[in-house]
């Protein structure tokens, strides 16, 4: 099934749902209604029960290069209410992604910088092709990558991230890799077929599970111990009494 809008294209395929940011010609770069239309889309997916992941890509060269020259035009005269409604728009963006119950990862290829950098990171997980760059060019315009900050500290070192920060440089794919901003790098010419096999691996995978790992895994990222523990207790309850659970056990002594 396919649909799509002026600037997102949505499309499900088995469990897999793709979303794509189609503004190809201003580098997918971010505005109200693309913000708006990627939400919507996200929501879609979540409330769809046959979705088991989601795959959030750029159409065209890049991935996504932040706000457009006409948002950041627009933030420079506006007043305070409506620069906080802005960006209050864009942080529930970035939260709506870790709080829907489906793993939603970014497929970068070409550039991810500022806000696209931010959007990438936000998501679950993330696979770069080769050509893929990361980076944070704010402080070049005398802006301060402020949202994107607390995600991008969750995913690195405070000294990686003080760097990406304050100096605005762009890194490649595999420097990603291993300041932990990517999980991994595809190969280039066979970028999307290696997406597709990785994504079909969550069809293999208890729908539920995954979904009560995903909320267990951040809701105690910032508890102590013994707070994350006693959740992991009660989620490890509600596991034994899935239905999936309950399957998995009696497949599993049939091949006994």
């Amino acid at each position: 099934m396919t649909q799509d809008n002026a600037t997102i294209l949505y499309s499900v395929e088995g469990g897999i749902t793709r979303i794509t940011m189609n503004r190809p010609e201003k580098r997918n770069a971010l505005n109200d209604e693309l913000i708006a239309g990627l939400k919507d889309a996200i929501r879609r997916a979540d409330n769809d029960e046959e979705v088991r992941v989601v795959l959030l890509s750029g159409a065209g060269e890049d991935f996504c290069s932040g706000a457009d020259l006409a948002s950041l035009q627009k933030i420079s005269t506006a007043t305070v209410s409506e620069n906080l409604a802005d960006a209050r728009s864009l942080m529930d963006l970035f939260l709506l992604n870790r709080a829907v119950r489906v793993p939603v990862i970014a497929a970068v290829r070409g550039r991810a910088l500022a806000g696209g950098c931010g959007l990438a990171l936000a998501c679950d997980m993330v696979l770069a092709s080769r050509s893929a760059r990361f980076g944070f060019p704010e402080v070049k315009i005398g802006f301060v990558p402020a949202m994107v900050m607390a995600i991008l500290r969750l995913n690195t070192s405070e000294k990686r991230a003080f760097e990406l920060l304050t100096l605005g440089t762009e890194i490649s794919a595999d420097e990603a890799v291993a300041y932990g901003l990517a999980n991994r790098v595809l190969d280039e010419e066979a970028f999307d077929d290696e997406l597709d096999v990785f994504a079909h691996q969550f069809e293999r995978v208890s729908s539920s599970a995954i979904s009560l790992s995903k909320r267990l895994l951040y809701e105690t990222h910032a508890m102590t111990l013994k707070d994350a523990l006693e959740s992991g207790v009660d989620v490890n309850v509600v596991a034994r009494m899935s239905e999936d659970f309950q399957l998995g056990i009696e497949g599993f002594f049939k091949k006994r």
